[in-house]
């Protein structure tokens, strides 16, 4: 018997479902695919709610293997790189019964010596005869947390019970992860209106631009250190990127400074900053203007709060709780604290000042580095940089802070020239006690600042 999803797709006949690496797929393809993908899942006796490791990225193949998963009842743990640490997190704590890798064909293997830990937690999915999805998090302090979720309520809020197509459906870039909350939300996002999702080989500037000018997005989902490296290349110049309309940025805050500039970049095109955890999803929000960091969150779905200046959310495709770590993150009363410390104005508009964990104590005093950063980048000596905080015996951290000069430029010079700067524009205890010159600024495979551990 036909899926529902299934039929869905189907009934979008000829209109362009994916273009993987400039080979274009029909809604008719998808829900072949789909189908067939489904077929090889029963061959493999892949049964109704067993944990399947799915690791991929973007592609044809791979949403249909993460939609017949879903079709087929599985819980799904997308992975994009299959490290040593998300590896032995999946086989302490999730309890995968299989692994899918999609790499130009689909390969599906039973997985042995995998622990038990975490199958009392699917329960209620198999109470529910719902499907599952495991998130990883990115690991940057520790063990990736293992966040599991409904994956029906995640569907059925996202793609809705209607597919509402336009008259001319829109090309979608992928461009965030396969395995990244914002990434299945521009999957669902593109499938409810009959769009094309675009699917990068890589996601440099140079790509993800060309991507934009070959096939008119309208659109581009993306983070403030991506749009900064745009900015740093002198992309938006080099590409006719006229047929954008949005950008909507979020993963981490955005600096002012490079807002100014990405505004004056892209004068005809709104700026919308997103916000979104993996364990509560993505809000819908509105931006105070393009020229603004202060949003709403304007979500029918989701309820906010602010404690201790601290965002804390509560939505309906919350988490159902980690596989491998307590649900600390939880109050009480089930708000979850997402760890953004934020200031909000009397007319509601919000504003993300920082991670509560990244804050640098220096002798009792609180230093947010996106404060430095932001007023960093706005000289011109100063192409990129980050600001983190390092161990100190005397006054418990330090403040440092790495650079990216635009010219050549000797540690001392780097130093008096940062100290000069910041003078007079912040207090004395927040000027870095160390400065560092890097030839480029280490991102996340996601697009987000490292910042060095104390």
């Amino acid at each position: 018997m036909r899926s529902e999803l299934v039929t869905r797709l189907a009934e979008l006949g000829t209109l362009t479902a994916v273009v993987d690496r400039g080979a274009s797929h029909t809604y008719t393809d998808l829900a072949a695919g789909v189908e067939h993908v489904g077929e090889t899942l029963r061959e493999h006796q892949v049964r109704p709610h067993d944990v399947v490791v799915l690791n991929a990225d973007f592609s044809f193949l791979s949403i249909a293997t993460l939609l017949a998963l879903y079709i087929n009842r599985n819980v799904v743990i997308p992975v994009v790189t299959l490290n040593e640490a998300t590896h032995t997190t999946i086989m302490e704590s999730c309890g995968p019964t299989h692994t899918i890798r999609v790499d130009g064909d689909l390969t599906i293997e039973e997985v042995a010596g995998a622990s038990g830990a975490g199958a009392g937690t699917y329960d209620r999915l198999v109470e529910a005869g719902a499907a599952g999805l495991v998130l990883l998090s990115s690991g940057s302090t520790g063990a990736p947390k293992a966040i599991l979720h409904n994956l029906d309520s995640i569907v059925e809020e996202k793609l809705g019970a209607h597919t509402r197509v336009g008259r001319k459906p829109p090309n979608i870039l992928m461009f965030l992860l396969f395995d990244h909350i914002g990434g299945i939300n521009s999957l669902l996002g593109a499938l409810r209106v009959g769009g094309a999702a675009i699917v990068p080989s890589q996601r440099t500037p140079d790509e993800i631009c060309a991507l934009i000018e070959q096939y008119g997005i309208r659109l581009l989902p993306t983070s403030p250190t991506f749009l900064n490296l745009l900015m740093i290349g002198d992309y938006h110049r080099k590409y006719d990127l006229t047929s954008l309309r949005l950008i909507t940025y979020g993963t981490e805050p955005m600096p002012e400074e490079l807002l100014k500039r990405v505004n004056a970049a892209f004068p005809r095109v709104k700026l919308l900053q997103t916000f979104g955890t993996s364990e509560t999803g993505i809000s819908t929000t509105t931006s105070e203007s393009s020229s603004s960091t202060y949003f709403k969150i304007a979500d029918e779905n989701v309820q906010y709060r602010i404690v201790d200046g601290e965002l804390q959310l509560k939505s309906n495709t919350q988490f159902m709780g980690y596989l491998n770590y307590p649900s600390d993150s939880l109050t009480e009363d089930s708000w979850f604290r997402t760890g953004d410390l934020v200031e909000e104005k009397a007319d509601g508009y919000i504003q993300i000042r920082g991670r509560a964990k990244e804050i640098i104590n220096v002798g009792g005093e609180k230093v947010l580095p996106l404060e430095l950063e932001s007023i960093l980048i706005a000289s011109p000596l100063i192409e990129d940089c980050v600001v983190y905080g390092k161990a100190n015996s005397i006054t418990g951290q330090s403040v440092c802070v790495d650079i990216k000069p635009t010219t050549d430029m000797t540690r001392p010079e780097a130093r008096k020239h940062v100290t000069e700067f910041l003078t007079g524009k912040v207090d004395q205890f927040k000027i870095p006690a160390k400065v560092n010159i890097v030839d480029a600024v280490t991102v996340s495979e996601r697009f987000k600042k490292r910042r060095s551990q104390p």
